[in-house]
């Protein structure tokens, strides 16, 4: 299934059905009445997370949403039918935005959560409601009210409990890949990853989802590389895990340069609690280990070491990133996968 994270849509939603004209005419009933009924509502358009989807891949070949129109009223005072709604099925952490794609209608982040975007209009009223006793024979219906149209742009952020962030080639996938079932595509050369991946992990008996994206470069934020349209994807992140390559000449520079992005996306994205690892130790010998983490501390703090290679302090990372997670949002591993992490 491809990846598909902003789709443009049309929605309109159906129009009332006109009321009726009618009077009773029945044998040896001379003054019947009027009997016109109501026209039905039209439906409506509305939206709906669904399990077992992450991507809006659906809304590529398909942009255009129209619910049924309601149906004329008619005599004998009946009602005419409601039009159908028309439901948009999306992936858990779709937002719902104005055709400005600034204004949030909607966020859906939770199972089963629907939001109507676009109401029927209301069927007309038919002749019967027009009778008094000043007009007996009204010969008036209202028509039913239009359906309302609008232009929309669905946009997904992944819900993981911790994000992957790094330059190019800084391990992402490598950590993703050896510590989840999930199997990014791994290779020596920059932007191997092209969308967004999540995997499960566990630690000491805990499960929690992380999100890895590509990698940003100096400039992502003007649109450098793939840019930084994929850091949406751990704004909903508790914890960041900044990978850093230990191979680099120099780490401090590309720690740097991935901090800069993040405060030049703005929001709170750089805000977040993280977790540096400095990876890739298994490439090093012990005095390099030893004068590139130095390098990193200075300007970083605290640091990890990690190898997503050999497993050298993979675990310690994993419980690092546990600890920043809340409680409410960690789920429990089943029993015989529960335990830390094993390489």
């Amino acid at each position: 299934m491809k990846f598909l994270d902003l789709a443009k849509i049309e929605i309109r939603s159906g129009s009332g059905g006109g009321g009726s004209v009618s009077f009773r005419r029945e044998k040896f009933m001379e003054y019947g009445g009027p009997d016109g009924g109501d026209g039905g509502r039209g439906g409506d358009v509305v939206v709906e997370v669904v399990d077992g989807l992450n991507t809006l891949i659906d809304f590529r070949y398909q942009q255009h949403f129209f619910a049924k129109n309601g149906q004329h009223g008619m005599g004998s005072q009946r009602t005419g039918a409601s039009g159908a709604d028309i439901v948009l099925r999306v992936p858990v952490g779709t937002e719902i935005l104005d055709e400005d794609q600034e204004t949030v209608i909607a966020d859906m982040t939770e199972l089963g959560q629907r939001v109507v975007l676009a109401e029927g209009g209301n069927g007309g009223w038919g002749n019967l409601r027009f009778k008094s006793s000043t007009n007996q024979a009204p010969r008036r219906a209202n028509p039913g009210q239009p359906g309302v149209e609008r232009t929309l742009w669905l946009r997904l952020k992944l819900i993981a409990d911790a994000g992957l962030l790094g330059l190019p080639n800084a391990g992402k996938s490598t950590f993703l890949a050896a510590t989840s079932n999930a199997r990014p595509k791994i290779a020596d050369y920059p932007f191997t990853t092209l969308h967004p991946n999540l995997g499960v992990v566990a630690v000491d008996g805990a499960e929690f989802l992380i999100a890895d994206i590509p990698g940003l470069i100096e400039g992502a934020h003007e649109g450098r590389g793939i840019g930084d349209r994929f850091l949406g994807h751990v704004e909903r992140s508790a914890v960041l895990l900044h990978l850093v390559d230990a191979t680099s000449e120099d780490v401090a520079a590309d720690w740097r340069t991935i901090i800069t992005e993040l405060e030049a996306y703005g929001g709170a994205l750089a805000d977040k609690p993280r977790v540096t690892v400095l990876n890739k130790i298994d490439a090093l010998d012990e005095e390099e280990r030893a004068d590139r983490k130095e390098a990193l501390t200075d300007v970083a703090g605290p640091v990890l070491e990690m190898s997503g290679v050999s497993g050298e302090g993979v675990t310690d990372v994993l419980r690092a990133l546990r600890a920043e997670i809340s409680e409410d949002r960690v789920r429990r591993a089943p029993a015989k996968e529960q335990g830390q992490w094993q390489p």
